[in-house]
């Protein structure tokens, strides 16, 4: 301690704690430092004020162009009191006779000295003595050193030419009449008005436009060469004709506009001289003032100019921010912004970074478009080019994200970063954004209303695969349309409906302000939706509390509505657009075709819908309910039958022996009377608590398959392992942050990743195949280019809690890429999904994913090929290999993703196909009249087996006026889940539900019954062709395709016959199989019988040499659409022997899509979409009806004692998953 003691030294004098609170030891420390001392001395303060400060700078010029421009203005004082005849007051003038006008010898005293009175002087020299002494103090605050730099600029020579020589004038009076060039002070005055506009700017803290600064120094410019030969004509030729001002200004707007009438001239060579040099001058300084304006001109066009602050405030407008502009992505944003009838007076400016191509620039120029549309160069991320766009002003801004860029997380970067751009310069500018990875979405939480086109498009897609057509449901509802599409070339029955229908959208209004619903206050949900739907045409779809930001689709019948409610509808109109009429009832006719007196009542309906129509089948609800008189075939029936729902597979579940749509219990005239269904009730009687397992399996699923299970417990032991435990729970690892939590079916152990490999074995599974696995249900494949996170959304609809354990299909991801493990940890936990390793053109990946075990495929758009140096071939990979697929595998429903709409024209393209012609021929003239969908009567988009990403763009641009619509689609494609929001789902139409026979008495049934919502019906009909050379040539195919053996329909006749033989069939398979064809089948195929026998016997023995020709042509046509057909066949049997499968699957499926049911046809019929059919529509066998159910998890009404006896005990039954089973 002592050492360490010595080692410290004693503090300094300083510190000393006397010194401390003295405070004398700051007074020798501190020093005092003074800054910016050379700006204290009067230069600098001079500099300051005469140059660096902008406020003062602007005043000491503008009083600078205050003396120029009034010295000039003396000096026209001066002529005019000047007159050359008087005699002049000059030392040694003598005068002479000027009324001879020779050229060559003129007085030059009367071009030396003028006649200047004592005042005007005297003011000359006031105003020249002031611009002097300041031109003298500028020079010497800007003198840097090189004195001949501000000596010999232009400016400072003509200051001292026109002041200079007054101040001389001060010192020698007999000079006071000595000519001045004033004059020439007006290129000082348009120098000082030059430097006055910068710092006019400078002090406004304004960019200034290059394009206005270069049009006042043009005007500017051409002022002051007129000003100066004016001036110099008139004073020279003082010696000459003496012209007046005036005379001056004639001759020099002559002289300049190269008319050159001759009356005036000057008359001696001085001035002569001068127009010759004014002319050069002109010719010089002119045209490149011009270039540049032009050039300014230019680039103004490209970059847009500006949009007017007084513009802004008076008038609404939006921004639309892109980084790259196509005409496809234009067009769509102004046809669906502007199909709104209150936006008519908005304007659009569009700020893009990239130069206007030839096609907008284009359609700009369109008067329709010239007057709303502003293009703007520039980019989001400055403040000038927001200031441009008047961003602050805007009543939102649209920023898209370029889906046609190589990297797509650059692109989605870049929409992040412009996004806080506007954020941070406009916070209260409503947001509108687009992005397309879902993983990229947290960051742009801030924005208003936010699409991301991944989760749209594979949630989709998913959901395409179990309701047929979502994707165009979705597409025609987020449309806005008026139902003129293809009004004047429907020619089609289907075309006409299908148009009408395809008006629908989604509307919204508070209940009390409405005539459709605000007599159902106090009613239940389903109450209102079924009456608004009976009396109005109207389906209600979801309401939305006052007090909440919630939207709930389908409450259910324990939802009562409430004059706060927002109530969602599907109409072809809103209601505030609509008008009501009063109308009678008509007598409806019976079967026999009597009319039966009915009651008059008054409807009030709209006057868009048919009314009759909607009045008939009010007609028939009314008489179902109260009387049941008749004697309609329809009325007949079992008493119970299956569930009106089915799988896609077709087989029909019954549990509890009770169904939805079941027959309803009759008495002992049920032969003579009409079944009757329940009424639907304005409030629920009770509420019993759901009895909904969320942990364990469905009764459904222990109850009628345990058989089953056992039976294949062991083959299921052998790859499932401990792994068959499913549970209901959700996901515990998301690929992404902001993904909705969905209630799912899950394994209770995770699989090992090596098992998701479906074509490779493991030690846990020995399979390197679809087909060992031995899955009950089709198989879904889905094929990708990479394991992107949005893959997650595709497989989250179709393993939700309400889809029954024994209708899940396996999902199979054809990826070309392998995924990563982050990917794998979140699909681990899903039942039944595989990936493998393969492309979509290599035809051994495609047999080892189970193609020919799959029900649906989805062909999902490549990322790397979104980029062509053509546009629109972009899909030509894809369609080519969809293409494809169809000829191979005809039984296989593909749903395909386009990056451009057009494009789907190619789709199942046929050459000779007069049906597809004529809907070309269609969509052109849609197209000749500006429509939004054009593409909406093509075959492949009607029966949703085609699909393009652009169509969500109108979404995005629908909810600047619809801000609900981004929500409810959310819940109609399960990627938002409410508490107490219904999900959308399908119900198939058998023979047995027909009883129903129309969309009104099933939209009933539905209500009284399961609390469903239906909201169209997805229709497929037989295609009736015009006989031509397709169909012949298919009837020829499909005959000879006939030939080959097929197991469902041989074992029957007892037929047993290999693939090569080539005998025809015998008269008796051939009567057998003929009674299960439809009429033109079988008349194709005699034809088809008769041709090859006829071509046989003419072999032999000919007729003619004409008809002996004609035969062998047409045998040599259809032996080669045989052979053709059975060289694809082949090639797939070798290569599944080659791969070690049996071909048994494939030659099962490829004539499953050449039965003679005409509806299994791919290539005879057609498919189509009605939303919100009026509710006299019949329905069809086969028809797919689109329900919204109510949230399984909600109170359950219990409705069974309120019931009507005649009901049955059926109807009495809780929706939930043991009544039906949902496609």
């Amino acid at each position: 301690m002592v050492e360490l003691e010595k080692e410290v030294l004693p503090l300094p004098p300083r510190y000393r704690f006397r010194d401390l609170l003295l405070g004398d030891w700051q007074a020798d420390d501190r020093v005092q430092v003074e800054f910016y001392v050379n700006e204290n001395t009067f230069k600098e303060r001079l500099k300051l004020f005469f140059i660096k400060n902008q406020r003062s700078s602007l005043r000491v010029r503008l009083f600078n162009f205050f003396l120029k421009v009034v010295s000039c203005l003396l000096y026209i004082v001066r002529v005019l009191l000047d007159d050359p005849r008087e005699e002049r007051d000059c030392p040694g003038c003598l005068r002479q006779n000027v009324s001879a006008h020779n050229r060559s010898h003129f007085d030059w005293s009367l071009i030396i000295w003028v006649n200047r009175p004592l005042p005007l002087w005297a003011l000359q020299v006031l105003v020249a003595f002031i611009s002097f002494s300041e031109t003298m103090l500028l020079v010497y605050l800007s003198y840097k050193g090189n004195v001949w730099e501000q000596v010999l600029r232009i400016p400072f020579i003509l200051e001292m030419i026109s002041a200079v020589p007054f101040v001389i004038t001060v010192i020698l009076p007999s000079l006071r009449n000595l000519f001045i060039p004033v004059f020439l002070n007006c290129w000082l005055a348009k120098h000082a008005l030059e430097n006055m506009i910068n710092d006019l700017h400078r002090a406004i803290q304004r960019t200034h436009s290059a394009m206005f600064n270069q049009v006042l120094i043009l005007i500017s410019t051409l002022l002051c060469l007129i000003f100066t030969c004016i001036c110099g004509i008139q004073h020279l030729e003082r010696a000459g004709n003496n012209l007046t001002l005036f005379d001056s200004l004639y001759f020099c707007v002559v002289t300049f506009s190269t008319v050159g009438f001759g009356d005036v001239t000057p008359q001696i060579w001085p001035s002569q001289l001068l127009v010759v040099i004014m002319i050069c001058v002109a010719l010089i300084v002119l045209p490149i003032q011009f270039e540049q304006l032009a050039f300014l001109w230019m680039e103004r066009q490209k970059s847009g100019g500006n949009y007017s602050r007084y513009r802004a405030q008076t008038e609404k407008h939006v921004v639309l921010c892109v980084s790259c502009l196509k005409i496809d992505l234009l067009m769509d944003f102004l046809n669906e912004f502007f199909a709104h009838p209150r936006l008519q007076d908005y304007y659009v400016v569009i700020l893009c970074p990239a130069e206007m191509d030839v096609q907008v620039r284009r359609v700009l120029h369109i008067p329709l478009w010239a007057q709303r549309v502003i293009y703007l160069q520039g980019s989001a991320l400055k403040d000038q080019d927001l200031m441009r766009a008047k961003m602050d002003d805007a009543e939102a801004c649209f920023i898209l994200s370029n889906r046609f860029e190589v990297d797509r997380f650059a692109a989605d970067h870049q929409t992040i970063l412009r996004a806080w751009a506007v954020k941070d310069f406009a916070p209260n500018c409503p947001l509108y954004v687009q992005i397309l990875k879902p993983e990229n979405k947290f960051h742009i939480k801030f924005a208003d209303h936010v699409v991301c086109e991944e989760e749209f498009k594979y949630a989709m897609l998913a959901l395409n695969c179990v309701c047929p057509a979502t994707s165009t449901l979705i597409t025609l509802l987020i449309h806005s349309s008026r139902g003129q599409e293809g009004a004047a070339g429907s020619v089609d029955q289907w075309q006409r409906t299908y148009r009408r229908c395809a008006a629908n959208e989604v509307h919204h209004i508070r209940l009390e302000e409405s005539k459709f619903f605000g007599e159902y206050q106090g009613k239940s949900f389903t109450f209102a939706s079924f009456h608004a739907h009976k009396k109005y045409g109207v389906c209600l779809i979801g309401v939305r509390r006052m007090d909440t930001a919630n939207i709930l689709l389908n409450p259910g019948p324990c939802h009562i509505m409430g004059a706060s409610d927002t109530c969602f509808y599907i109409n072809i109109s809103k209601e505030e657009n609509s008008a009501f009429v009063r109308g009678h009832r008509e007598p409806v006719r019976g079967p026999g075709g009597e009319s039966r007196g009915v009651p008059q009542t008054i409807y009030h309906g709209l006057t868009r819908l048919p009314v009759h129509s909607i009045i008939a089948s009010m007609g028939t609800v009314a008489i179902d309910l109260q009387d049941s008189s008749d004697s309609s075939p329809e009325g007949t029936g079992p008493a119970a039958l299956g569930s009106g729902t089915v799988s896609r597979s077709g087989s029909r579940t019954e549990v509890g022996g009770c169904n939805t749509l079941a027959l309803p219990a009759m008495g002992g005239s049920a032969e003579e009377r009409r079944h009757s269904i329940a009424p639907v009730l304005e409030v629920v009687d009770r509420v019993h608590n759901p009895t909904f397992d969320l942990l364990g399996d469905q009764s459904e699923d222990e109850g009628g398959e345990e058989g089953k299970e056992e039976e294949g417990g062991e083959q299921k032991g052998q790859w499932w392992g401990a792994h068959c435990e499913w549970v209901k729970g959700y996901p515990l690892n998301s690929p992404y942050i902001g993904s909705s939590p969905a209630l799912c079916h899950l394994l209770q152990e995770k699989m090992p990743f090596c098992c998701l490999r479906l074509d490779k074995a493991c030690h846990h599974m020995p399979y390197e195949d679809a087909r060992s696995y031995g899955f009950k249900n089709k198989l879904i494949i889905v094929s990708a280019e990479s394991a992107g996170n949005g893959l997650y959304n595709f497989i989250v609809p179709l393993r939700a809690y309400y889809r029954p354990r024994k209708e899940l299909n396996p999902i199979v991801l054809l990826l070309e890429n392998v995924p990563e493990a982050d990917f794998l940890e979140a699909i681990c936990w899903f039942p039944m999904v595989y990936y493998t390793v393969g492309s979509i053109d290599n035809l051994d990946s495609l047999l080892r994913c189970g193609v020919t075990l799959a029900d649906t495929m989805v062909v999902v758009d490549k990322e790397s090929s979104m980029i062509a140096e053509e546009d629109y071939m972009a899909d030509a990979k894809t369609i080519v290999n969809v293409q494809t697929l169809f000829r191979l595998f005809p039984a296989l429903s593909i749903i395909t993703e386009l990056t451009h709409p057009a494009n789907m024209r190619f789709m199942q393209f046929k050459v000779k196909d007069h049906y597809s012609l004529a809907l070309s021929k269609l969509e052109k003239k849609e197209r000749e009249r500006g429509s939004n969908l054009v593409f909406m009567f093509r075959l492949p988009f009607a029966a949703g087996k085609v699909f393009s990403v652009s169509m969500l763009d109108t979404l995005l641009y629908q909810s600047f006026v619809k801000d609900y619509m981004i929500s409810i689609t959310r819940l109609l494609l399960g990627l938002d889940s409410m508490p107490g929001s219904g999900f959308l789902c399908a119900m198939k139409i058998t023979e047995e539900d027909l009883w129903i026979r129309t969309y009104g008495r099933l939209y009933q049934k539905l209500c009284s019954s399961t609390g469903d919502i239906p909201i169209g019906i997805y229709r497929t009909e037989a295609q009736k062709l015009p006989v031509s050379e397709s169909q012949v040539s298919i009837t020829v195919e499909d005959y000879e395709d006939t030939r080959e053996p097929r197991e469902p329909l041989l074992c029957r006749s007892g037929l047993h016959r290999n693939s090569t033989s080539s005998e025809p069939p015998s008269s008796s398979s051939s009567s057998s199989q003929a009674m299960d064809h439809p009429l033109l089948r079988r008349k194709s195929m005699q034809w088809a019988r008769r041709l090859s026998r006829k071509g046989g016997r003419g072999s032999s023995g000919a007729k003619g040499v004409g008809s002996a020709a004609e035969r062998i042509s047409q045998q040599r046509l259809s032996l080669f659409r045989r052979s053709e057909r059975q060289e694809l066949n082949a090639l797939v049997r070798t290569r599944m022997k080659h791969l070690g499968l049996s071909p048994s699957g494939f030659k099962s499926e490829s004539e499953r899509a050449l039965l003679p049911n005409g509806m299994t046809d791919p290539g005879n019929r057609l498919s189509y979409i009605l939303i919100n059919p009026s509710p006299d529509t019949r329905l069809e066998l086969h028809d797919v009806v689109y329900l919204i159910r109510p949230d399984l998890l909600s109170p359950v009404p219990n409705q069974a004692g309120a019931r009507k006896p005649s009901a049955g005990p059926a109807e009495g039954n809780r929706f939930d998953t043991q009544d039906s089973t949902h496609l």
